[in-house]
This record gives C-alpha cells, structure tokens and sequence, in this order.
C-alpha cells in the first residue's frame, strides 16, 4: 500500500479524543497520585475553562478569511487550538502567531499535509477549515471521516455532488457541521428573515438575492502563464491544487487570483450567491430543497435571473443595487402582498414598508434565540453545538441545497437555456448535459 493510500486510510478512522482520553484514565489514576498542589485553571477555577471540558481545535487553509474566523474562535473559552495545516509556509506560520500569542506559548504545531494532520491528530475534536472553494468539500469529507467536527468557510462545495456528499458524510459519521454563512447569525438579517416567517409580509411572492458585483457567471477555462515552481517546503503545489486538473504554478493563483477560473471557482453566482441564497431559503422554509425553475438570461453575469421554488416565491439574483433598492454587500430583499424589508452589510437596522414593523426589533430578535437556542454569533453557535450535538443554524444541508441553487443558476447560465430541476432527486429534468455538470472529476489520490 503506498503512503498516500495509507494516509488516506487512517485519516478515516474515528480516533480516540484527549477529552475521553481523560474521562476514562481518570480513575485509576486519581488512586495512584499523591497530594500535590493544583492550578486553579485546571480545575476549572477562577473563570478557566477544566482541560476536560476544553474543546481541541485544528485549522485547516487558514488565509485571509480563516485568520478572521480564528480570531473569533479564539474568543471563545471552551476552544483550544493545538496545531494548523497548510501547503503554504508562509500562511501557516502567521496562523501559528495568531494562536500562540493567544496563549502566550509556542505550543501550536505545524503540518502542510492535511493526511498527515488528520492520522496524526488523534487528540483534535473539532477543525476550521477555510481553504479556498477547491479543497471546502473535501476537506470537510476527509475531516469528518477522521472523526472531527467541521466549520467550513464557503463557498463549500464545488458541485452538486459534491454537497450531497458532505451531507452524507456528516449523517453516517455523526459530525456537526457549520458552514460561513454567517448572516444567518446576525441580528438584522435575522429579523427579516423572521418578519417573513411569521407572516408579517403577509404573503411573500418575490425575494431578491444580491450576487457578487466582480467576475461572471461564466468562468475562464484558460491557464495563467508557467512560472518556476517554488521549493516545496515554501508551497507544496500538488497539495495546493488538491482535487483540480493539474495546471503549472503560477503565484498569483496562491495569492488568491484562482477567482474567475473554472477549476477553482463557483463564479459571481456562488461568490455571495453562498450567502444570498441561504438567508432567502431558510426565511422561505425552503431550505431543505432547491429551486425548481431557472430562466437564462442574455449578460454575463446571471443579473436578472428568476429562480422559483416549490412554495410559488420568485426568488431573483441581481446586482443592480440601485434598481432594486439594494444596498450594501450580500443584501436581500423580501416581498410580499402587505408589506416588504430590505437588508445588507452596513445597514443600521434593515429598512422596512412600514416603520410599524421595526417597532419590536429586539423582542423579535429574542424571541428567536429563545426558540431556536442560538445566538447571535455564528462561531459560538458552532461550539454550542459541539457540545450539546444539534444541529447549527447553517448545516450541512443548509448548505447543500443553497448550493445546489448556486450550481443549477450557474449550468443555466452556462448552457444558456432554461431548466427544471427535481431537488429530490437532485438532477435536471430531460436534460443529460445539464446532468454531466453536476459532478466534476477529481484528481487522485484527492477524491471523495
């Protein structure tokens, strides 16, 4: 068996945590300690969260987006970050100051192989991942599989099936799962996704859902020029490209220029499509299903498009803000026969047909995380669920069928015709070429 194989396959293996690892030694060796003087820290004292109550971290890809979300983990008391993988030393290296100066030691190891990371870590309950869109999927596949909890930065699939996969995944190894749509978590978006919930629109019959304002929805399929490949210890380039067809190496892709690219990329669709798309299904109660109906539109970029689901609601994709009455970055926008609420980054409080409707902000917004036990903090909400094993605001079928929305608006916009798409049976009605793009090959040994 070669070494990759073998990696692969111990990676798989659920292992036994250091927290269990703990609770189980305990006993027998409480008998065998004599009296000694304890920290206060390691019994839980004094604030300090007990070693055996502490959940163990790795990061996985942590870039420009991942040092935002770690930054955020750190916050919390319960998590304790014990080692980063990434193909990239310099990136991984300014992780590693992040989380040992969150601890004041130099504790934190280092690996740029996610196999080894996984077969050797057998302590580590829970990872961040916040690779770039190619390895989402993977990553949170080969993790869960190694028996870790999984918060994957989005986009977090690159097709159809791939987000079907994690599904699985998640559902046959017991993992909790969180993807980055982290508005989901906000208070703003969370009131209007409520006004509609509840009615206060009355009935709702158009959404719009704001896309990315750079790149098109149809990508480039070219390489960018040959440039001597670095030492490998600086950039593991295979590792880097993970599952893509192999292309030469050139820098600006690992400087985050891989965006616009086919291979890497899920376009300006998927770009906040990720985010738009999930807020305005989980407000509709369609988050569990894919819209079936998708209208090609003649531009680039998919601006226009209507997308209808199963309850009747057109949902359109845009990024004209200013003829939509849209403002700020991932906004939506909710329609209905009584009323309307529109919101985005940046707004102070979502804008609204009628001031009456705002009047009961904070208690919507309470009466929320009262009913659902989540909180306004899309980080802290993952760690609650690490520890009392629900389901997160945005989990891993969150994510597949707001991606599998992003995917089928993309394949219309790419063979630039109309479709229908069965969600339940999770492909294109009559339409095989529609179905061959559902799924993309993999470069061995990075497979599902």
């Amino acid at each position: 068996m070669s070494d990759s194989k073998r990696l692969l396959k111990q990676s798989m293996s659920t292992p036994h945590t250091r927290r269990r690892f703990l609770k189980t030694s305990a006993a027998g060796g409480a008998a065998l300690m004599a009296p000694t003087l304890i920290p206060a820290s390691a019994l839980g004292q004094d604030g300090a969260v007990a070693p055996s109550e502490r959940i163990v971290f790795g990061g996985i890809g942590i870039g420009n987006r991942g040092s935002f979300d770690l930054r955020m983990l750190l916050r919390e008391p319960e998590v304790q970050f014990v080692a980063l993988c990434d193909p990239q030393k310099g990136r991984v290296e300014a992780a590693k100051k992040l989380v040992d100066a969150r601890y004041d030691n130099h504790d934190c190891q280092l690996y740029h192989d996610i196999r080894v990371f996984l077969a050797e870590r057998n302590d580590i309950d829970a990872v961040l991942s916040t690779t770039g869109d190619r390895w989402h999927a993977l990553a949170a596949i080969m993790a869960m599989r190694a028996g870790k909890d999984v918060y994957s930065e989005k986009p977090s699939c690159m097709t159809i099936k791939e987000g079907r996969a994690v599904v699985e995944t998640a559902e046959r190894y017991g993992r909790i799962y969180q993807t980055g749509t982290q508005r989901l978590s906000e208070a703003n978006f969370t009131f209007a996704n409520e006004l509609l919930r509840t009615g206060k629109l009355g009935k709702v019959h158009t959404v719009y859902a704001h896309i990315a304002p750079w790149d098109a929805a149809e990508m480039s399929y070219d390489w960018r020029p040959e440039e001597p490949l670095p030492p490998k210890e600086e950039c593991d380039w295979d590792h880097w490209l993970g599952p893509c067809p192999w292309r030469p190496y050139n820098s600006e892709y690992v400087k985050g220029g891989w965006r616009g690219f086919y291979d890497f990329h899920t376009s300006c669709i998927g770009e906040w499509g990720t985010h738009t798309f999930a807020q305005c299904q989980v407000a509709m109660g369609m988050q569990n299903t894919a819209a079936l109906e998708y209208g090609y539109v003649n531009n680039p970029y998919g601006e226009g498009m209507v997308t209808v689901f199963e309850n009747g609601v057109k949902m359109i994709l845009t990024r004209d803000m200013e003829k939509k009455m849209l403002k700020g970055s991932c906004a939506v926008r909710y329609e209905g026969d009584e009323g309307w609420v529109t919101v985005g980054d940046g707004y102070e409080k979502p804008e609204v047909s009628s001031p009456a409707l705002l009047e009961n902000f904070d208690k919507v917004v309470n009466e929320y995380m009262e009913r659902t036990g989540r909180p306004m903090n899309h980080w802290r909400n993952y760690v609650d669920c690490i520890k009392n094993r629900k389901h997160c605001v945005a989990d891993e079928k969150v994510m597949h069928y707001s991606m599998a929305t992003v995917h089928a608006a993309n394949i219309c916009m790419w063979l630039k015709r109309d479709m229908k798409y069965d969600p339940k049976k999770e492909e294109f009605i009559n339409d095989p070429e529609a179905n061959r793009l559902c799924s993309r090959a993999m470069r061995e040994p990075w497979i599902i």
